[in-house]
């Protein structure tokens, strides 16, 4: 017979305080969202780019996949899709810009930029992992923000100057001065990709952390 003092337990509120973990790298799920997403890397760069009249280096709707990618699917996923991206244009298939394709890309002004692509896809998100799991949603958009426009400096504007250094035989100011031009752009994408992505995970909240049942 219960004791009729006893207080019963609360019911368990699971969608309010169940922990969230990094989904799993290789799932099929994560393997499938790989594919997608190096698919629409590919579609940017076939969309034509804006020349701008510097050293042969367009102005692309590439870095936005790029970002999107690190922010929707975090860090290592989002380096596997632009890995898999990469493998596929080196090996031939002209998905780079300006329908381009082949290791010879990697001898011109552009090297630097599509060498840093992994990284940056890496580090955008590496910090979109942190931010999913640390802010909420309403504080999502401006961090995801600062972290695309902090990494387009490190991993994509930095190796961009590097690669006109060295393949186009440019001194650092001129190659940095070279490089100034994509600023503007750039912040405008990243604000972009920021926006599309506190969309995705509001849609999809699972996408890049799920819940401990």
């Amino acid at each position: 017979m219960s004791n009729p003092t006893t207080p019963t337990p609360a019911p368990h509120r699971e969608a309010e305080t169940s922990p969230r973990r990094p989904r799993r790298t290789w799932d099929s799920h994560s393997l499938a969202l790989v594919s997608v997403f190096a698919a629409l890397i590919a579609a940017s760069a076939i969309v034509p780019g804006i020349p701008v009249g510097t050293f042969g280096v367009p102005i692309t709707l590439q870095t936005f996949a790029i970002m999107l990618t690190g922010l929707v699917l975090g860090g290592f996923r989002a380096a596997a899709a632009v890995g898999l991206y990469l493998a596929l244009a080196f090996a031939g298939l002209p998905i780079f810009s300006g329908g381009r394709a082949g290791l010879q890309v990697l001898a011109g002004g552009s090297a630097g930029y599509i060498i840093g692509f992994v990284l940056a896809a890496l580090l955008v998100g590496i910090a979109a992992e942190q931010i999913i799991r640390r802010l909420p949603a309403k504080r999502r958009t401006l961090w995801f923000f600062l972290a695309a426009a902090v990494v387009s400096v490190v991993a994509s504007h930095a190796p961009g100057v590097l690669g006109m250094m060295l393949n186009l035989k440019l001194s650092w100011q001129a190659a940095f001065a070279a490089d100034l031009v994509f600023y503007p752009g750039d912040l405008l994408k990243d604000a972009l990709a920021a926006v599309a992505a506190v969309a995705v995970h509001r849609a999809f909240p699972d996408v890049l952390v799920r819940r401990v049942k």
